[in-house]
């Protein structure tokens, strides 16, 4: 197999082109984002086909999630290494067998062991999704491709509760999971056929940065799932949570000195690369632990059914399939940093107004102002965010960028939800509609505060320099790169060009 250096690391043929790679990437995205939560609404019918106790029906939750962030980045580096496209089909494959295993499981162990393999696939699945979108899309169509890229995988993630609810409430709970399969074999011979192949540098694995960063990750993942659950003193809470801490301070070590590592160092002097990085972390925090207590509230609290409450929470978790194609454009147009900002701080607006609504009887009428105000701003963040990745590294490097910031978000999203539970946890609880909501609104309110944190974030991200092409010209290179050609090609691009 040859491997391709800097110069050669795009496609060997244009098989399909844009729109087929638009539609397999985004479908594949979907499926691994919307198995984060699909499980959610579902546990209590798994729980009494299956048995187990609440720790056990929590690591169908966990077991996923863990898998897939700890593993997102070595997911990456094997696509750039051995090949973006057969590695999106590994991964594939993986998942859609994962997802039949863990319908027909037997017991409870067994849909937890099928759940982590699903993780597996995930993980190698997802960030290849937007390298090779990337690859196919000519430079002046990407934003509208990010768009509708961003649009479909955040419906997937905020959609979850409703569609597990769904198929749970009208079919039964396994439905959540064969779903996945008809899509799968559906997308694996469109795959192989009409996606082009790509490699990034062809460096040699990186197996101690590798070890470092997994076993760091895990850590730290794995100390957040336990820890509302466990304590936060406990023990083994603890030591996972300072090991992982401990190796990934010793991955940002070996990186800054490794001859190639598995996530380069330099790419974090990057203003642009690291300001959307944060900025992806802290809304996924704020975003992921409000829709889980949001979920709940509709059905404990007010009464709804798991698809009333889904249905109800639509002009949040649907608006991102309307709003998120015009997001990519004007992010074409007028560059991915305002657009990202306005996006966080209606977000966290729309939280902070929710926060100040919520009551035990709280009609939806009241609510629907803060429902839509997020939406917007979830639907104006996908989008310009995902351009802003992907053009703030070389091309050789968009792989393990993909899989760096997709890791960041899943780390932030198992943040949210553990600390916001705590928050939850510490100020109200289960007992009553209204000791629910008195530990709900401060929760809710802290994930505002933190979004908004990231709407901070995002205004660190440099401007784009306009030029005499009326704005789509480069800006300043990065220092770690040397200025390219602007040209629509997949050469290495600026962190403000066209974004």
């Amino acid at each position: 197999m040859s491997q391709h250096g800097a110069g050669q690391n795009t496609h060997h043929t244009r098989r399909g082109g844009a729109a087929w790679a638009l539609v397999i990437t985004s479908v594949a995205g979907f499926m691994a984002a919307l198995d984060n939560l699909v499980v959610t609404t579902a546990l209590p019918s798994i729980r009494e086909d299956l048995g187990g106790a609440l720790h056990d029906l929590e690591w169908t939750v966990s077991a996923y999630t863990l898998t897939f962030a700890v593993l997102l980045m070595f997911g990456a580096a094997l696509g750039d290494r051995f090949g973006r496209r057969r590695l999106f089909l590994v991964g594939l494959t993986v998942f859609t067998g994962a997802s039949a295993a863990a319908a027909v499981a037997p017991g409870i162990d067994s849909l937890i062991a099928a759940r982590a393999v699903q993780g597996v696939g995930a993980a190698i699945m997802m960030p290849l999704t937007l390298t090779l979108l990337t690859a196919a899309v000519p430079a002046e169509r990407r934003g509208m491709a990010y768009g509708i890229w961003g649009a479909v995988n955040g419906l997937a993630v905020a959609s979850g509760p409703l569609v597990g609810g769904s198929l749970t409430e009208h079919i039964s709970w396994q439905w959540i999971f064969w779903l996945n399969v008809p899509l799968g074999l559906a997308l694996l011979p469109l795959a192989r056929l009409r996606l082009a192949e790509s490699h990034g540098t062809g460096a040699p694995l990186d197996i101690p940065g590798t070890l470092l960063a997994s076993g760091g990750l895990f850590g730290i993942v794995y100390g957040l799932v336990r820890g509302p659950v466990d304590g936060w003193t406990g023990a083994v809470v603890l030591t996972a949570l300072f090991a992982g801490v401990a190796l990934l301070v010793g991955f940002v070590l070996y990186s800054t000195r490794a001859k190639n590592p598995m996530l380069p160092m330099r790419l974090f002097r990057s203003r642009a690369f690291s300001g959307v990085n944060a900025a992806s972390l802290l809304m996924f925090l704020g975003m992921f632990g409000s829709i889980f207590l949001l979920s709940q509230y509709m059905q404990l609290v007010l009464g709804y059914s798991p698809t009333e409450a889904g249905l109800r929470m639509l002009p949040w978790t649907g608006m991102p399939m309307l709003v998120a194609p015009i997001a990519g454009i004007l992010s074409d147009r007028i560059g991915g940093r305002p657009v990202v900002a306005v996006g966080l701080f209606l977000q966290a607006a729309g939280l902070g107004y929710l926060a100040s609504v919520i009551t035990a009887d709280a009609s939806y009428t009241v609510q629907l102002p803060g429902l839509i105000v997020s939406g917007i701003g979830m639907a104006l963040y996908f989008a310009p965010a995902s351009a802003l990745v992907m053009s703030s590294v070389a091309a050789k490097e968009q792989g393990i960028a993909s899989g760096a910031n997709n890791a960041l978000r899943e780390v932030g999203g198992a943040l949210g939800i553990a600390v916001m539970s705590s928050i939850f946890a510490a100020q109200g609880g289960y007992e009553s509609a209204q000791t629910f909501v008195d530990g709900l609104r401060p929760a809710v309110a802290v994930g505002a505060v933190v979004v908004a944190l990231g709407g901070l974030a995002a205004l660190a991200i440099p401007a784009r320099r306009r030029t005499g092409d009326g704005g789509r010209g480069a800006s300043a290179a990065p220092a770690t790169e040397p200025a390219p050609a602007p040209e629509p090609s997949l050469a290495a691009t600026n962190p403000t060009t066209r974004h």
